[in-house]
Parts: structure tokens; C-alpha cells; sequence
């Protein structure tokens, strides 16, 4: 069977149980509220009978789900290999959703266009969540869900209004309770999504094929990734209220794929072969220890409350036996190196002595790293007392394995624990004297170092390039949930003498400013601050100043019908009374300009007649518009006082920042 189908009948299998364990828990809320509610002493005893029968279903049921969690064989590579095996998170499970109803009403509602124009880009973004539901385990699954992942900020800020809700719950399951939570921001959605990132990454790190070099540094980037994916989630989601995704979990669960990383590292350093000789010897014993203690610490994590409770049995016995059996490597390597290597005329002595003494945090008492290398007796007792740690070690982790039935599953662990315990009495039968007087030297511990520490990594691909699926709504910075649009509004453009009677500004889309309040535009509905979407049948709301102009540039006197949007705020962005407004005047585009050639070297050849434009019209029609207009003046000859309030300009600080004119 496909590894492909083993892990989608996994993923069944927990979406089941995921089922059942909600009907449990709901039927047992509804036990609970009659317990409360009834004084019948008989009925209390007949929902108490029903209670017990719930909580020991519910009990099965998370003892089945742990029992998934612990299917790392499912994970596993499936050719015959000699390495320990890994742990692989499994992928959080989530109920479809449908976006069409709510997206198309907010459509409609919102930025007022046909709420079916958006039927093949809202199909699309459905297909693409449930993709992300199985995901292949390789680096094309990753960046399935990374897709996804980077789709849901543009969701966010098309459909998702800080005033209203959608209507869309997206509800997901704990991946080690199965308890669902269901949550109507995109939060849940994205935290959920980075989960499974990093689920993935730790899938394919258990299944590398880890007697290779690549493979062992695939399996080591991918756990480094999925702890930097996890770290990612853990500092960037503070409150997601699932508990596999609280902030306790995350810190166990990035200390646990750092371990498994370290744990490769090792095999890395290993796989070519382990020289016997001192010093090589002695830096695999603290790259041994190295593990162990990390190992230990992700045990220590584990056992922690709340952790405790919700964490496999499974993973926090593995953890404990990896401890105890790295720990007991490490003590092998020191007693090969002491045992089988004398200290010989032609050995550099300071440097062997040098490197015992950072191998221990302690020397045995009355000795020294000199005379455990000179002496043969106290070589050869030491020695042996690091074996005999060694056994003990090797024996604790083969006791703690057998408690664990998920563990006595995995027959490769056995027979790794039981190998290397029998190698550490093979050592030390090869070294036993019968006549000598029983040492109870106590070997010292073993401090850990490493040349090659794991690291978390976040990878590239949690934020891609994607190309926003609702963009035919427009730039996403003008047009998205936070501003609601009125309908578009034809306008019919008459040119007078290739004047239009307004200015324009913005990068896409373009805005109306300084609008002639006797134009033909201004009397057929155009206003201030309206955005022109369309110019003719030619779409226009991602064009810039320039590329609008050329759309106009040609117009005839028969004139051109424009669309128009205007935003519904009760604060329109930019006054209503800046007409004649002529500061940076450089940088704003007046339609006066529409009859220059740009290709045109010589402005004299080229003759156009201009029409006394709107802002000197403004000057010269003072006294015209004074009833309906409050103008500012550019006069600097100290008429006015330099600080005299203008009631029709809230702030100028809008108009003298270059960044907001164009």
C-alpha cells in the first residue's frame, strides 16, 4: 500500500473519531445542564449511569486518537532501514467551508458589483482549501498550504470588515484532543494552517531515507524548519485558544523536533563510520550526550501540566528511552577509548589530557585526567565503571520501553536498544579480570558538547508570491473591506476646447481633484474624491495618472462616458473644497494638458489652443464663486497672516507631502 494511501486512511480515520468525539461531548454538555436543572433524585441518578457511560466512551475515543498520534511507522520511510525511529505530527483536521453565499452578498453589498461576476475566482479559492486538506508529504505539499497561507491576509482585507461579520465559521480540530473550535476570524484559519506547515515538514523528516547523507540532511532541515515554523506560530498567535496551539504545547513541540534534528546530526557525524581512536572517540561520546540531554529536556517538558494530561504516552516514553540510550552511547565511546587505547610514547599526552578533562564535569575523587591516561589500572578502572553506566543505561531503557504498549509496536526500537545493550556487555566481558577485587568507581558524567547545533529555520516558503484572486475588485489598498463603495455611475464627458474641467491624482486608481464646479461633468453628477473605474468599455481601476490621460488625451467633442465609484465613508478622505488649490501644482495632472505629444521634441510645432485653465479661472471668478467657495490664497506678499485658519481645509498637510500627489 501507498504511503500516499496509508496517510490519507490515517487522516480518515481521525476525522472520524474526530465525529464521534463531538457527539460525545455534546452529549455529555446535555447530561451535565439536567443534572443542574433536575431535583429528582432518580432522574440524577439515571443521567449520573449516563454521564459515566459518556466519559468512559470518551476516554476510548482519546486513547484511539492517541493511538493515531503514535502511528509513526505510518510516517516512517518504507524501505528496510537500521535507524531509530522518529516522531511526525499529524496534520490538524478542518470541516469544509463554503465562502460563495456570504462572499457574493458582501460583493454586492459592499463594493456594489454583480455578486455572480466573482463565481470562478471564489470556486478557485475553494478548490484550494480543500487541497489543503491533504496535502502530499514533500515539499509540493508545503507549498500547497504555503499558498494558501499567503491567499488569507488578501482575504482578510477583501471580505473580512472590522464592522461586520461574514457569516463563515471555520472550525478545526485539536490534533490531540479532537475537541473542535470554531471561530469566525481568519486568525484560527491561519494559525491552523501554519500547524500543519510544520506538520508536514516533520512528516518528511521521518520519512528521509536516513542511510544517506542527503537524506539525513533533509530529515535535519525539515525538523529545523518545522521548529521554526512552530516558533513562527507560537510568537505570532498568542491567543488561539486550541490547545494544541498554546503557547506551553509550541514550546514542547519545538524542543522536540530540535532533538530530533540534533539526533540526525548525529547519525550525519556517524553514518560514515566511527574511528577507533581516542580523540574520535571521545568527541562522539559528547555529541552522544549532546542528544541525550536534549532529549531529556523534551521529557522534563512533557511531564509538565497541563502538557502531561494531552501528550502521548507514546512520545514522552520515546523521549525517555532516546534519553537513556544516547546517554549510555556516550558513556560506550568513553570506555572504548579508555579501555582499548593506552597512552603510548608516541601520543601527544597534553592533548590527551587536555581532552579527558573536557569530557567530565567532575574527576573521580582522588585521581586526575594524567594518571586515569598513565596508569593502566586506573585507565582500566575507569573504564569499566563508564561500561557498567553503559548497561545500566541500556537496561533502564529497554525496562521503560516494554511499559509502553504503542512503543512494543515498534520492533526496529527493540532490536536497536537490545544491540546495543548486548555490544556494552561483549565490551565488558572482554575486559572482566576474575581475580580482581570488585571497584565500585562511580563513573562521572559526561559533559554534552556539540560541533553542530540544531537551529530553528523558518523557511522561504511561508509567505509566496501569490496573484490575488478577487484583484478585478481593484488595488487592494483602496478597495477592501474597510471602505464600502457606491454603485459605478456613468458620466458622460463633453471637452471644452480640450479642457475637462478637473485635475487628477494617485498612482491606481485615479482620483478626481480640483473639480470645475460649471464643467459638463460636474453638472452630469461627477464629484470630488470620486475614483474612475472604467473610461469608455476600457477597465481602468489598476491605471496610473498617465496611462488614464492617454485614454482621454483623444477625446472628441462628441465627448466620452466615464464610470465613477465613490467611497461611502462619513468622512470622505480629501475635502470637498479644494478646487482651486495650487500647491505642488508640479505634481498634479491637469486635463488642460491632454494635447501634448510626449514624443513631440519641439512644443512649438505642435500648437494647441488652451483654454484658461480651472485654477486661473478660479483666480479670475473671485468674486463669481465666493458665495459657493472659500479659496485659499498663494499670496506671499503678507496681505494675510501667514497662520490664518482656512475653514474649508481641515489639514494641508495632505496636499505638501509629495508621496500623496501625482
Amino acid at each position: 500500500m501507498s504511503d500516499r494511501l496509508l496517510t490519507y486512511k490515517l487522516q480518515n480515520k481521525r476525522a472520524s473519531l474526530n465525529q464521534q468525539i463531538i457527539k460525545q461531548m455534546r452529549m455529555r454538555a446535555g447530561a451535565e445542564n439536567l443534572l443542574k436543572a433536575t431535583s429528582n433524585n432518580k432522574v440524577k441518578e439515571m443521567v449520573l449511569l449516563e454521564l459515566s457511560y459518556v466519559n468512559s466512551n470518551l476516554q476510548l475515543l482519546t486513547g484511539q486518537l492517541e493511538g493515531l498520534n503514535s502511528s509513526v511507522e505510518v510516517y516512517q520511510n518504507t524501505q528496510e532501514t537500521a535507524n531509530i525511529p522518529l516522531i511526525a505530527l499529524g496534520l490538524k483536521e478542518t470541516k469544509e467551508v463554503d465562502f460563495s453565499t456570504p462572499f457574493k452578498d458582501f460583493i454586492l453589498e459592499h463594493y456594489s458589483e454583480d455578486r455572480n461576476s466573482f463565481e470562478d475566482e471564489i470556486a478557485d479559492l475553494m478548490d484550494l482549501r480543500q487541497a489543503c486538506r491533504t496535502p502530499s508529504r514533500n515539499e509540493v505539499g508545503v507549498e500547497l498550504l504555503a499558498k494558501y497561507y499567503s491567499h488569507l491576509p488578501l482575504i482578510e482585507s477583501r471580505f473580512f470588515s472590522p464592522s461586520r461579520q461574514t457569516g463563515i465559521f471555520f472550525t478545526w480540530y485539536d490534533s490531540f484532543t479532537g475537541v473542535p473550535l470554531c471561530q469566525q476570524n481568519l486568525s484560527l484559519e491561519k494559525a491552523s494552517i501554519l500547524f500543519n506547515m510544520a506538520a508536514l515538514y516533520s512528516q518528511i523528516g521521518t520519512r528521509s531515507d536516513r542511510q544517506t547523507i542527503s537524506g539525513l540532511e533533509e530529515a535535519i532541515s525539515s525538523f529545523q524548519k518545522a521548529a521554526g515554523i512552530l516558533n513562527h506560530l507560537k510568537e505570532t498567535f498568542t491567543h488561539t485558544p486550541s490547545y494544541d496551539m498554546s503557547p506551553a504545547m509550541l514550546s514542547m513541540l519545538i524542543r522536540m523536533m530540535l532533538a530530533q534534528a540534533q539526533e540526525c546530526l548525529f547519525e550525519k557525524t556517524a553514518l560514515p563510520g566511527i574511528r577507533n581512536q581516542f580523540y574520535s572517540l571521545m568527541k562522539m561520546a559528547q555529541e552522544a550526550a549532546k542528544v541525550s540531554e536534549i532529549y531529556d529536556q523534551v521529557h522534563q517538558s512533557m511531564i509538565q501540566m497541563p502538557i502531561k494530561d494531552n501528550v502521548p504516552l507514546f512520545w514522552s516514553t520515546m523521549s525517555q528511552v532516546k534519553a537513556n540510550h544516547y546517554r549510555s552511547m556516550a558513556h560506550y565511546f568513553v570506555a572504548s577509548a579508555l579501555l582499548d587505547h593506552q597512552l603510548s610514547p608516541s601520543d601527544d599526552e597534553d592533548q590527551q589530557e587536555k581532552t579527558l578533562s573536557q569530557v567530565y564535569d567532575r574527576i573521580p575523587e582522588g585521581r586526575s585526567p594524567l594518571d586515569i591516561l598513565k596508569k593502566k589500572d586506573e585507565r582500566q578502572c575507569v573504564g569499566k565503571a563508564h561500561i557498567r553506566r553503559a548497561i545500566l543505561g541500556h537496561e533502564e531503557a529497554l525496562r521503560i520501553y516494554s511499559l509502553c504498549h504503542n512503543l512494543n509496536k515498534l520492533e526496529i526500537l527493540q532490536d536497536i536498544l537490545k544491540a546495543s545493550h548486548q555490544r556494552s556487555l561483549n565490551k565488558f566481558s572482554e575486559h572482566e579480570d576474575e581475580d580482581e577485587f570488585t571497584d565500585y568507581t562511580e563513573a562521572p558524567d559526561i559533559i554534552s558538547k556539540t560541533e553542530h547545533k540544531a537551529e530553528m529555520e523558518v523557511p522561504a516558503t511561508t509567505k509566496v508570491k501569490v496573484i490575488d484572486f478577487f484583484q478585478r475588485l481593484g488595488p487592494l489598498s483602496v478597495f477592501s473591506a474597510k471602505q464600502r463603495w457606491t454603485a459605478p455611475r456613468t458620466i458622460q464627458l463633453q471637452p471644452q476646447d480640450r479642457d475637462l474641467g478637473f485635475t487628477l491624482k494617485g498612482e491606481s486608481p485615479v482620483q478626481v481633484v480640483s473639480l470645475d464646479p460649471l464643467c459638463p461633468a460636474a453638472a452630469d453628477g461627477l464629484k470630488e474624491g470620486d475614483y474612475i473605474v472604467a473610461v469608455g468599455d476600457t477597465e481602468c481601476k489598476w491605471m496610473g495618472v498617465s496611462e488614464v490621460m492617454r485614454l482621454l488625451k483623444d477625446v472628441d467633442e462628441e465627448g466620452i462616458e466615464i464610470q465613477v465609484v465613490s467611497m461611502m465613508d462619513t468622512n470622505p478622505p480629501m475635502p470637498t473644497k479644494s478646487a482651486t488649490f495650487c500647491g505642488n501644482l508640479p505634481k498634479t495632472y491637469s486635463m488642460i494638458c491632454l494635447g501634448y505629444d510626449d514624443n513631440d521634441k519641439n512644443p512649438k510645432s505642435h500648437k494647441v489652443t488652451k483654454k484658461s485653465s480651472f485654477l486661473s479661472w478660479g483666480l479670475k471668478n473671485k468674486l463669481k464663486s465666493a458665495s459657493t467657495l472659500s479659496l485659499p490664497t498663494a499670496d506671499h506678499s503678507g496681505t494675510l497672516p501667514w497662520n490664518k485658519p482656512c475653514p474649508t481645509f481641515p489639514s494641508s498637510s495632505s496636499y505638501n507631502n509629495d508621496s500623496s500627489l501625482y
